[in-house]
């Protein structure tokens, strides 16, 4: 793959970070298939684990930077050239990366083999030694909804918003209107999934962080948090499958109308 674009950097390092979380899948296939019980010992446990919490901040990240990087070059595509440059985006995705490993450290550490005798089963989960414990993990689900959604949900919404504006005018001097109304479309689109597809596993994480902190007290509603979360894990990575077409979608378009940006 030729890196010519800021932009390809950033895609490359996203199809790195969801190939890291696909190389897992057959584990949490195979331990969902065996009824949550884990065979593979504690090193794939907390490899596998930690392999999505990575992937979370990464794919969050990266597509938030990608969202930036997208408004500096349509809304400021002469003032953003002299920042836009390739070693830029390698630093950046390299921060990322960092940060990303740092907020899933918690998970590496946590996250073990633990043998509920009660059930006679092996479960890959967090391990509840203290009060301490549980601050972290509360800590880790905060973090979550901060950094790993409303924060980044904020600048890609804003960013999209300028970019659409631009365009909008831009349009108004072209031709080309059905053309110029699918980008507009898709743009829309690259927002709501990324909203809806991250939405749900986002709400049932602060919920989970209201049980944890006992402001939540009904067993029904632990139930159906317990229930739903691998759902809504489910939806939230159905964004990475749908990122590659999104993406390449909107920027094999957007050249015919503005052949500047890149």
């Amino acid at each position: 793959m030729k890196m010519k674009t800021v932009a390809s950097i950033f895609l490359l390092n996203l199809a790195i970070a969801d190939l890291c979380f696909v190389i897992t899948l057959p584990l949490w296939a195979a331990y969902t298939a065996m009824h949550y019980e884990w065979p593979f010992g504690s090193f794939l446990c907390k490899l596998a684990s930690g392999a999505i919490t990575l992937n979370l901040y990464t794919s969050v990240l990266l597509l938030t930077c990608l969202s930036i990087d997208r408004y500096r070059a349509i809304v400021h595509p002469m003032k953003s050239r002299i920042r836009r440059t390739m070693m830029f985006a390698k630093i950046t995705c390299i921060a990322i990366w960092i940060l990303a490993c740092l907020a899933s450290l918690p998970t590496y550490i946590f996250r073990r083999v633990i043998l509920i005798k009660e059930e006679n089963l092996t479960v890959c989960a967090f391990y509840y030694k203290s009060n301490d414990t549980q601050n972290v993990l509360i800590g880790m689900g905060i973090t979550k909804n901060v950094l790993g959604f409303f924060i980044p949900f904020l600048i890609i919404l804003t960013s999209y918003i300028f970019i659409g504006k631009t365009l909008k005018s831009t349009f108004q001097r072209q031709k080309g209107k059905t053309r110029n109304d699918d980008i507009l479309k898709m743009i829309v689109a690259i927002v709501l999934v990324f909203f809806f597809c991250w939405l749900p596993h986002q709400v049932f994480t602060f919920v989970d962080i209201l049980i944890q902190l006992g402001h939540i007290k009904s067993c029904v509603v632990e139930d159906v948090v317990d229930s739903a979360m691998p759902i809504t894990i489910c939806i939230a990575y159905f964004n990475s499958c749908l990122n590659p077409f999104l993406y390449g979608f909107f920027w094999q378009e957007l050249p015919k109308t503005l052949p500047a940006t890149s």
